[in-house]
Formats: C-alpha cells, sequence, structure tokens
C-alpha cells in the first residue's frame, strides 16, 4: 500500500524479473503495435530490413507493387534464418541452408529435390507479421489480434494532424545502449518532476519544465518555452523555418506523445525526434532516436541540424543516465515498489497499461 496518500508504483520485479518480462514479451510487445521505425527506408521494391522485437526476429520486405510484407525470420523447412540486416533484395527469399525459397509476400515457391505435394500446406509460406504505417512511421504486429493501429493510435493522429510527419525524412539516427528496464524509460518521459535536477540546460529554454516540479503541465496545447525561444536548441532559436500549416501555439510550444508500447515522439515546430525502444531484457533497453527535418529545410544550401540534434543529444544523455541508476537502485533486496508524487499522475499509465495486459502483477 502506498504511504501518505501517494500511489505506489509497480512491484520490483516488473523491473527485474525476467520471467515478468517474458510476459511482457507475449501480451504487450508481440501482441501490440510496435513502432520500428521509418518506413522511407523501403521506398524500392525489393527494400528489406530485419528487426529484433523483443527476442523475435522479423522481416519487413517491400514487394514488387510497393507493398510492404511482414514475416517471422526463418525458414519453414528447418527453421534457419533468412535475412540479416537491411539492404534491397532481387529475386525470391531463398533459405542459406537448403535452398528454399519464397517470395516476397511469404509463398513458398521452390523446395530443390522435394516434391511439391510432399509439403504439408500449413509449411507453404512463412508465418506473417501485421505492417501498417501512419505519418511515415513503421509499425509490426508479430501476433494476430483484431487492433487496428488507428485503433490503438487512439486521437494522436488527431491532435498531431497540422505536422507535416510523412513528408518528413530522418538526417540522423542515434542509437544508445540503456542499463534499464523499459518501463522505466517511459515513466521519465511522461513526467517533468526530474526535470530541474536533470536537465539544467532544458530548463533554460523551456523553465514551464521546472516550475512547481513541472506540474500543470498542458502536452495537448503544448509548452512554451522562455521568451523569445520556439524550438528545441541550446538557444531556443534556428534559421529553420517552422513547419508550414502549423497554429499559432505550434509555431512556439513543444509537444509530446507517448505511444504505448515502444514510441516517445517529442515535436517541435522544425523539427521531430522520433525515439523507438527495443527491450533487450529486464535490465535493459536499446534506444535508437531519429532526428526528422523537411525536406525543403535539408534542401536549403545551410541546413545544419547539429544545434538540434546536439542539444537532444545532450538531454537524452541525462536521461538515460539517470535511468540507469534508478535501475540500479530497484537492484536492491528491500527495495519493493516506488512511490508517485502527485505531478507524476501520467506515469501511473504505465502501471495501468500493463496491468490490463498482464492481469494482476
Amino acid at each position: 500500500m502506498a504511504e501518505q496518500g501517494l500511489e505506489s508504483s509497480l512491484p520490483r520485479a516488473a523491473y527485474w524479473d525476467e520471467a515478468f518480462f517474458e510476459r511482457e514479451r507475449r501480451a504487450i510487445f508481440w501482441n501490440q503495435w510496435f513502432f520500428a521505425g521509418r518506413a522511407d527506408r523501403f521506398a524500392e521494391p525489393g527494400a528489406y530490413a530485419v528487426f529484433e522485437v523483443a527476442g523475435e526476429s522479423v522481416i519487413v520486405i517491400a514487394g514488387r507493387d510497393g507493398t510492404l510484407h511482414g514475416h517471422l525470420n526463418f525458414c519453414r523447412h528447418r527453421g534457419s534464418r533468412l535475412l540479416c540486416g537491411e539492404g534491397v533484395h532481387r529475386g525470391a527469399i531463398r533459405c542459406p541452408y537448403h535452398g528454399w525459397a519464397y517470395d516476397t509476400d511469404g509463398t513458398l515457391l521452390a523446395t530443390p529435390f522435394v516434391e511439391d505435394e510432399a509439403v504439408p500446406a500449413e509449411a507453404r509460406r512463412l508465418h506473417e507479421v501485421a505492417v501498417d504505417m501512419w505519418g511515415g512511421f513503421l509499425f509490426v504486429r508479430v501476433s494476430r489480434g483484431q487492433q487496428s493501429l488507428l485503433e490503438q493510435l487512439g486521437e494522436i493522429p488527431n491532435r498531431l494532424s497540422r505536422y507535416p510527419l510523412a513528408e518528413l525524412r530522418t538526417v540522423r539516427s542515434i542509437v544508445y545502449e540503456v542499463d534499464a528496464n523499459w518501463k522505466v524509460l517511459l515513466e521519465n518521459y511522461n513526467e517533468c518532476y526530474h526535470c530541474a535536477g536533470v536537465h539544467p540546460e532544458l530548463c533554460q529554454v523551456v523553465p514551464a519544465f521546472k516550475r512547481r516540479g513541472g506540474s500543470g503541465l498542458d502536452w495537448e496545447r503544448g509548452i512554451p518555452h522562455r521568451e523569445g525561444a520556439w524550438t528545441f536548441t541550446s538557444t531556443g532559436t534556428s534559421n529553420r523555418k517552422p513547419f508550414a500549416g502549423l497554429d499559432e501555439d505550434e509555431r512556439v510550444r513543444h509537444k509530446g506523445e507517448l505511444i504505448y508500447p515502444n514510441f516517445m515522439l517529442s515535436l517541435s515546430a522544425d523539427h521531430v525526434a522520433a525515439f523507438s525502444l527495443w527491450p533487450q531484457s529486464a535490465a535493459r533497453t536499446t534506444v535508437a532516436c531519429d532526428f526528422l527535418f523537411h525536406p525543403d529545410a535539408i534542401a536549403a544550401s545551410d541546413f545544419d541540424p547539429s544545434d538540434a540534434i546536439e542539444f537532444w543529444d545532450l538531454v537524452n544523455r541525462q536521461d538515460w543516465a539517470i535511468c540507469a541508476m534508478v535501475q540500479d537502485g530497484m537492484r536492491s533486496h528491500k527495495f519493493e515498489y516506488g512511490y508517485y508524487a502527485p505531478m507524476e499522475d501520467s506515469s501511473l499509465d504505465i502501471r495501468r497499461y500493463v496491468k490490463q495486459r498482464l492481469g494482476d502483477t
């Protein structure tokens, strides 16, 4: 039970226990739409990428007509991996072990020296993985489910409708290895109680993050910068122009969306930082941060995104360091659960989200 009116967090096992993490794999990461990065890498027929979705290897590949297909990455014959990395694959997907071949849609095409009628009907195609897109972002779902991507996203597309998300291009990606449970990262993203102590540079640009412990922030409208500032850089300004079509608030305020289970989306008026979380174990998470800019800005002769990227990298490293300290502190055998302060109400969402999918924890 929480003390002094404070709500308790999930228990220690939710952050450290590998058996708990195994339950999350099946009920959350494989059963929900999982954010896998930008979709523009699949512009060419045959373009593919292999993703590790909480221990399950997944192929996404563009067919000859440009349609994206998803498959579990193993041959139906003896289970060999089919592809690795990313690139452009010409022709059939051929198993490196015995040469069984599959079309990009997963249909079995050839079984060398094995009569076609000898192959069981259930082994005549790769296991399908659902693929969908929103705003130029790619999502995959390993297990079968009834909920569409738009149903999972809820009101988020409407709230962000004026941002030209589908038009943006990735200028740079930074991958971080963080010694923390995936939920610790999402809880940290969902509150600013820590901002004054952890992010002094950020609070100089956005003073609202440190006022009253970061309480009362209106994320739907957006968070105001200090006077004269309007974007996430060390100066709060840039020679880039705000995206066309933004409303008056969006041109000077910062917005953020936490999209369960693994997508943190931060939107400035001139660029977007898209974070995909790739859980590796109960105590380790890989985070890929894509920095997105408009093609018109990229085409400018003086385009230099370093003002935003270097500022974000500083803030990110501060976050990952404190999250690792939280994870390490919860290692103690005396730690049972933590507490949420009143301004951490949003962080309680992770508790409800997990309990809804795993049941009583």
